[in-house]
C-alpha cells in the first residue's frame, strides 16, 4: 500500500501524463499530416527539431523550457502578464511531459497515415468529398489504431518523465512532485528503500501495460494493412 504522499505523486503523474497527451494530440495530428502528405520546404529541419527532445539530455530540454517559459522568459513574461504561469507549477510539468512525449506521438500517427491506402481518399474525392470530410470520415477512422498507439506511448513517456520536469518545475510537494521525482527523493533519504520499491513496482506496471497496449494496437494496424 502507498502512503498518502506516494499516492499524491502517483495521481499527479497520471494527471500530468493524461493532460499532456490530450493537449498534444491536435498538434500531433496536424504535424503528422503535414509530414505525411505534403512536401513542405524545410521538412528535414522540421523533423530534426521534432526529434530534438529525444536526443538532447532531458535536463537541457527542461532548462530550455525554463528560459522560454519562465516568468522572465521570452514567452513566459507575456504569458505571466495574462495570468498563465508554467514554471514551478503543475502546468509546467504538463508542458515538459508534452514536449518529451510529442515526438513519439507524431511518429506513430505519421506511420499510420503513411500506411493508409490512398486509393480510398482518391475515390472519395472523385465522389465529391472535400479535404476535411475525407480526413474525418476516412483518414481518422482507418488510422485510429496508430493514433491510439501513439497516445499510449506518449502517455507512458510523459508518465516516466523526470529530467525536464525537475529542471523546469523543481520538486514541490503536492504541486510538481511526480512519481519519478518522488522515487528520486526517496532514494536519497535514509529508510526510503521501501517507498522506492513500492513506487518502482507501480511505475513498472504502468509502463508494461502501456507498451503492451501500444504493441497490440500496432500489431492490429499492421495486420489490417497486410489484409488490405
Amino acid at each position: 500500500m502507498l502512503t498518502p504522499d506516494e499516492t499524491a505523486a502517483l495521481a499527479l503523474s497520471l494527471r500530468v501524463a493524461a493532460i499532456s497527451v490530450i493537449v498534444s494530440l491536435p498538434f500531433a495530428l496536424a504535424l503528422a499530416w503535414v509530414l505525411s502528405r505534403t512536401r513542405v520546404p524545410g521538412r528535414a529541419l522540421i523533423e530534426a527539431l521534432l526529434f530534438l527532445p529525444l536526443t538532447l539530455p532531458p535536463v537541457v530540454t527542461g532548462y530550455a523550457l525554463l528560459v522560454l517559459f519562465g516568468r522572465n522568459g521570452a514567452i513566459g513574461q507575456w504569458l505571466a502578464a495574462a495570468g498563465i504561469v508554467f514554471a514551478f507549477r503543475w502546468t509546467g510539468a504538463v508542458l515538459a511531459a508534452a514536449v518529451m512525449g510529442f515526438p513519439l506521438l507524431v511518429l506513430s500517427i505519421r506511420v499510420a497515415f503513411d500506411n493508409l491506402d490512398r486509393r480510398l481518399e482518391r475515390a472519395a474525392e472523385t465522389l465529391g468529398a472535400g479535404a476535411w470530410r475525407r480526413f474525418w470520415t476516412i483518414v481518422l477512422p482507418l488510422s485510429s489504431g496508430g493514433i491510439l498507439a501513439g497516445c499510449v506511448l506518449a502517455f507512458a513517456r510523459a508518465f516516466g518523465e523526470f529530467g525536464a520536469t525537475i529542471s523546469f518545475v523543481s520538486n514541490i510537494p503536492g504541486e510538481t512532485r511526480t512519481l519519478p521525482i518522488a522515487i528520486y527523493e526517496l532514494m536519497s533519504v535514509p529508510g526510503g528503500e521501501a517507498g522506492v520499491q513500492r513506487l518502482t513496482v507501480v511505475a513498472f506496471a504502468v509502463a508494461l501495460a502501456a507498451t503492451l497496449i501500444a504493441a497490440l494496437l500496432g500489431g492490429a494496424l499492421w495486420r489490417r494493412r497486410a489484409d488490405d
